[in-house]
């Protein structure tokens, strides 16, 4: 087939895909149930569901190279943004963490998931207190939590008094205030120093070893070739948990799947939702980007929650 041909037939096909994804979509909509439920924590007097749904597929971030994220950031139109929000709302997730500063249509799509009547909670991810009263007044979140990759450069570079700037603007602000970490050290050294923190989210997998490397030691980086810039080690979500299970706030972990390292098969994700539940506090609960075009995915994670969250 020559290349001009390849192209109408790939379109077709495209088409072909967006109708029996609509169709697909329909059919789940009309089959869910309305009182589907999930277990729930609590961050402050908020009840959310021990399973959350994260932003980075809708932002075009998948860890698994430029061409996945090009057909995520293409897939996840604002349009589709807010029927997959929907879609998550009812197989019984209430809570969606966005990053208000990497994307810009973040509030119109949770604009319209409320026009739609959702009663979905929200919050976000920040960098500086500067930040802080503009994510408030464009999207409404019930918290803010500082972003994990800053907050690791910002701990390596010595600066960590910026992430507390950023805690206490927060609190100045009426919302619940988090910070995000990779290192584990990052999360023990604030629940050390009695931050006024009101949870976590701790990274299953130490992305940003490179901060923290000192020129006149050994690199621990193994040899292999990496998907992008970032490796993940087997051995860090035993580390990550080992400190979430230490520290008396309620922590969200994030990257159990290791951004879709372990998503070869089904049983591989029930196993990674498996582990993760059985090695943080019942007070905890996990964080996880979806990208429902072969499969869906929201109601196969939200069954796993309830096989392996559940709570007493």
């Amino acid at each position: 087939m020559d290349r001009r041909h390849f192209i109408s037939h790939l379109g077709r096909v495209t088409v072909a895909s967006g109708v029996v994804s609509a169709a697909m979509s329909k059919a789940a909509e009309e089959q869910a149930s309305p009182s589907a439920t999930l277990p729930t924590i609590s961050l402050g007097p908020h009840r959310i569901s021990r399973l959350v749904v994260g932003s980075n597929p809708l932002n075009g971030y998948s860890y698994l190279g430029p061409h996945v994220d090009r057909h995520m950031k293409e897939y996840f139109t604002v349009d589709q943004a807010v029927e997959f929000l929907l879609a998550c709302e009812r197989a019984g997730i209430n809570t969606h963490q966005f990053s208000y500063s990497a994307a810009g249509n973040a509030p119109e799509i949770l604009g319209k998931v409320r026009d739609r009547g959702s009663k979905m909670k929200f919050y976000c991810l920040g960098r500086n207190p500067d930040e802080v009263q503009a994510a408030v007044t464009a999207a409404r979140p019930f918290a803010l939590v500082h972003h994990g990759g800053v907050t690791d450069r910002r701990f390596a570079d010595g600066q960590s008094d910026k992430v507390h700037d950023f805690v206490k603007a927060v609190h100045d602000a009426g919302l619940l205030a988090g910070v995000s970490a990779h290192n584990p050290d990052c999360i023990q050294k604030i629940a050390d120093d009695g931050w006024e923190v009101d949870f976590f989210m701790t990274c299953f997998h130490f992305l940003t070893r490179k901060y923290f490397h000192k020129p006149d030691e050994p690199a621990s980086e193994p040899e292999t070739l990496h998907v992008g810039s970032y490796s993940f080690h087997r051995g860090d979500p035993e580390i990550m948990t080992r400190v979430v299970r230490q520290v008396e706030q309620p922590c969200l972990g994030f990257k159990i799947l290791g951004g879709g390292r372990k998503c070869a098969s089904q049983a591989m994700v029930r196993d990674a939702f498996r582990f993760a539940f059985e090695n943080i506090k019942p007070t905890d609960g996990v964080i996880v980007g979806m990208f429902p075009w072969f499969f869906d995915e929201i109601n196969a994670n939200a069954q796993y929650t309830r096989e392996f969250g559940k709570l007493g």
